[in-house]
């Protein structure tokens, strides 16, 4: 069991470095040859941010472990709301009073909708509903492509600048990108088969390491950044991305894993990780539409339920 999770922690260091390093090679490459900012944040930013559970997903589905596709998508998007807003507000309030933000809960909301309808009336995605979630993640981006044209505010875009350090076409970009397309398929192929492996081992379903080891993984990025932002009393615009995230991992991550094989749901995610995952969001749409900001004791509610969330599941799939 030892160099199985030493591979799976490698692989999930490689998968997080490849990311940063794609998104900063590709966004120094669209700047060099004057692709517009605004482009640049809805699409290359956007993607490129969400290509660690994008590539996993797909290669979990192509190695026939879809339950760490699915566990990986909506173990994402409970950690970005009780883990990722949670720890912070317990250094600093999150505040919910950002203007614009309702319209993209609306669309989060009906991303996981979609979702979880797919789930409960179907049991699975294919290449249909894949297709169905991917068109929907298009539509979005448009979306904010023209309110974003047209002067309106967009919590959920990110910034461009920290990225573009590297703009140009030179030496370093072009490693950038390099490494970043090498990487990300060799961390995902180490995650992906040695999370499998691992869940034999333990005699656990797939879907725990998704929930679990991956979707922790690849939210420390963004967990790492709003405490950053926390420590310096700047944890404003957490919830936007929060909110954007959700949508890419639903709409974009679970549409692609869609679009290259057939994701099942099993039973055990109907009846507790898909609930945790529509409470969370109805949680955090309480937070949003009353604009009451996640203060110290909510941030630790929030906190102490994810903790709750992994002992139930890793409880319930070894059969305590």
């Amino acid at each position: 069991m030892g160099p199985e999770i030493i591979l799976l922690i490698l692989g999930l260091a490689i998968l997080l470095v490849a990311g940063d390093l794609l998104v900063r090679g590709a966004v120094g490459l669209a700047a060099a040859i004057n692709v517009p900012a605004l482009l640049i944040s809805l699409t290359i930013v956007a993607f490129g941010t969400s290509a660690p559970e994008l590539v996993v997903s797909v290669q979990a589905v192509l190695s026939d472990n879809a339950g760490i596709a699915l566990g990986n998508i909506i173990g994402s998007n409970v950690a970005n709301v009780l883990l990722v807003l949670g720890l912070p507000a317990i250094i600093y309030p999150i505040s919910a009073h950002v203007p614009g933000l309702r319209r993209h809960l609306v669309f989060m909301l009906i991303a996981t909708a979609a979702f979880s309808l797919a789930a409960y009336k179907i049991g699975y995605i294919d290449a249909r509903i894949g297709g169905g979630l991917f068109a929907g993640i298009v539509a979005y981006i448009l979306y904010m492509w023209w309110r974003a044209s047209h002067g309106g505010a967009e919590p959920v875009i990110d910034e461009v600048d920290e990225y573009l350090e590297n703009a140009g076409i030179s030496t370093k970009t072009i490693l950038f990108l390099v490494a970043g397309l090498v990487g990300l398929p060799l961390g995902a192929h180490l995650l992906v088969t040695n999370g499998s492996i691992l869940a034999v081992e333990l005699g656990v379903r797939n879907e725990l390491i998704g929930l679990t080891i991956v979707a922790f993984g690849t939210s420390l990025p963004e967990l790492a950044t709003v405490c950053a932002a926390a420590i310096h009393k700047k944890s404003d615009v957490a919830i936007g991305g929060v909110v954007g995230s959700n949508i890419f991992n639903l709409l974009a991550v679970g549409g692609a894993a869609g679009l290259t094989g057939v994701a099942k749901f099993d039973q055990t995610s109907l009846q507790i990780d898909i609930p945790v995952m529509i409470l969370a969001s109805i949680v955090l749409s309480a937070f949003v539409l009353s604009r009451r900001d996640i203060g110290r004791w909510s941030g630790m509610l929030l906190f102490g339920a994810y903790i709750g969330f992994i002992i139930a599941v890793a409880n319930f799939s070894s059969g305590l």
